[in-house]
């Protein structure tokens, strides 16, 4: 069974959206996330726009990357736009490390009827990268 961690910075969003659809992709994966400065709770944006493809990620709880460090990992990776912020870094057991950034939802402001938006085009590109990377890799 390969063990899986998303990091970001808040795990809040991105990681909880990659670990949602990891989980949907293949239930004997040990899927986790978590982040350098973890969130009170996941986003609730998040949430909905999953939500809206049948994928349930309101039970996650946004932890602190330092839970895992003494653990090992198949994969460890970072989700967060490099452009903008710095990807934490796992020191732990880890055989590969990857990144697949995507830019942070939690940035765009506005109105639901802007911001949904960007969440949804942010949670469909995830799928993709997950999407490819569970096909080719794992």
């Amino acid at each position: 069974m390969k063990r899986i961690l998303i990091l970001c910075t808040g795990n809040s969003c991105r990681s909880q959206i990659a670990e949602g659809f990891l989980r949907s992709f293949d239930k004997n994966l040990e899927i986790f996330s978590a982040g350098t400065k973890p969130a009170e709770k996941v986003n609730p944006n998040a949430v909905k726009v999953m939500n809206e493809i049948g994928i349930d990620i309101s039970g996650g709880i946004p932890e602190n990357v330092e839970k895992y460090l003494y653990q090992s990992f198949d994969y460890v990776i970072t989700v967060c736009d490099n452009a903008k912020e710095t990807c934490p870094v796992f020191t732990g057991d880890v055989k590969h490390r990857l990144h697949i950034g995507f830019e942070d939802p939690a940035d765009a402001i506005g109105t639901e009827e802007k911001v949904l938006p960007v969440y949804r085009r942010v949670r469909d590109e995830i799928r993709e990268g997950f999407s490819e990377f569970y096909k080719k890799i794992i």
